[in-house]
């Protein structure tokens, strides 16, 4: 299996192509539509502005081809804004319009907190979840953002708490969102992502 990491210039894709590799999957990234449209696996790794990573998608022609493939079923995983990309909007750049592949809008954590939000959390897991499987409920992962997804959307598989309750996990068919960094996160995020690539086969 091959694993089509999505490259708008983000800075994590090499940990992430690690921690691929040390679970023995091919991986290759791209920022061509084309490539996009070919794939069978795909994830969207995310750091920085919300803005950077819509804008990329936009500029590059990968949006049309991304919608376009996860809706014939091609398995996706989005990390950290990856994940944000998924939802209407986000409150980080309210003028640009996301993949709206789930409902909702991106907010900001609240300011009566330490921000950015980074560093080991705990989840919880509020249903059952293929990305989860053999996961502790309660497990830790390393988060660093500022904004987060509404828990309320219908496909919130696990959530986390600073400030407020945010969607941690999502989990919608062939839809897949963390917004933690799996490939930051030890066993637990190493679990998680041999858990997706076996969804995925």
């Amino acid at each position: 299996m091959k694993v089509t990491i999505i490259d708008y210039g983000a800075g994590n894709v090499p940990s992430v192509e690690r921690a691929l590799d040390r679970l023995g999957a091919k991986s290759e990234r791209t920022g061509s539509p084309e490539d996009i449209s070919k794939a069978r696996v795909l994830l969207l790794p995310g750091v920085g502005h919300y803005s950077a990573l819509v804008r990329a998608l936009d500029e590059q022609n990968m949006r049309a081809p991304l919608v376009d493939a996860i809706g014939r079923g091609v398995p996706f995983l989005g990390i950290c804004l990856g994940l944000q990309v998924l939802f209407e909007s986000s409150a980080e750049s309210p003028q640009l319009r996301g993949l709206s592949l789930l409902l909702g809008k991106v907010r900001a954590l609240p300011s009566g907190v330490k921000l950015p939000h980074m560093g080991w959390n705990q989840i919880a897991a509020n249903r059952e979840s293929r990305l989860l499987a053999g996961i502790d409920s309660g497990a830790y992962f390393y988060f660093a953002h500022s904004y987060a997804a509404p828990d309320s959307n219908g496909s919130t598989a696990a959530t986390c708490f600073h400030g407020i309750s945010f969607a941690a996990v999502v989990e919608k068919q062939n839809i897949y969102g963390v917004q933690f960094h799996p490939e930051k996160s030890g066993d637990a995020g190493s679990r998680l992502l041999d858990n997706f690539l076996r969804s995925a086969a």
